[in-house]
Parts: structure tokens; sequence; C-alpha cells
């Protein structure tokens, strides 16, 4: 099957996660750019195409942790949602939380998906994966 390269946007503060994410692409063989922000602000910047970040590509999909320094994940993903320039973007809550609370405040801040991270590396490569096989192997994301 021939994919097209898609922009994916990180947002994790731990570098671990950020290296495992890394290391699940790469296995995967996946050719598609993986950028990477490690708080809320930068999250926003990223995606308004602000500061150091004005050439920044328009990502085709966001990859984000609940739990960040500055602006948390809740707030980003109100931000997103909320302005009429970036709410066609897909957004996969990715997070160590398995709270129903925030399942459910995710979904209300119309969050694509939500994923518990497993603990266990082989697992979170396999779900990371799963994640990158549906929304660049099956699902038809705008403007692609």
């Amino acid at each position: 099957m021939n994919r097209l390269v898609i922009e994916i946007l990180l947002v994790e503060d731990d570098p671990g996660d950020v290296l495992m994410t890394r290391e699940a692409f790469a296995d995967n063989k996946v050719a598609n750019r993986l950028h990477v922000v490690s708080d809320g602000v930068d999250a926003v910047a990223f995606l308004r195409k602000e500061g150091k970040y004005a050439d920044a590509p328009t990502p085709d999909l966001v990859l984000l942790d609940l739990n960040l320094p500055r602006m948390d994940g809740r707030e980003v993903l109100a931000t997103v949602k909320a302005d009429e320039a970036l709410r066609q973007i897909p957004v996969v809550v990715l997070t160590t939380s398995e709270a129903e609370e925030d399942v459910l405040r995710s979904y209300e801040l119309h969050a694509n998906a939500f994923v518990t991270k497993p603990v266990d590396f082989e697992r979170f490569i396999e779900v990371v994966r799963k994640i990158d096989d549906f929304f660049v192997g099956v699902v038809r994301l705008p403007g692609r």
C-alpha cells in the first residue's frame, strides 16, 4: 500500500516516551515526520506557527499527553478544538491516565481518541504502531 508521508506533532514531556515513540515509528518503517514539543505552550505556538515555530508544518495528526508543564493537555485540546483554523486536526490523547474523568473530559473537549500508554515497552511500541496504522493507513485525513 502506498502511504503518504504525514506530519505528526507529539506533545510529550517525558524524554523516555518521546524516544519510544520515535523508535515505534522507526521500527514500523514509517516515513512520517515526527515533530516534538515538550509542553502545552509550545504545542499551541507550533500549531499557530508563532515565534520560533513560524515555519512549522501544519500537522496532520497530534499525539497529546495530558500531564504537561506550563499548559496541560486538556487546555491544549480545548484551545485547538476552539480554534477554527486548527479544529479539523485529529488529536489523539496518549497518556498514562486511566481515570474515567480524563476519558470523559477529553471526549467532551472533542478528542478524536483516548489511548492509555502501556508501561511495557513492547506494548507501547504496538500501541503507537496501531495509532499510526489507523490514522495513516485507514483514515482519510483532511487535505490528503
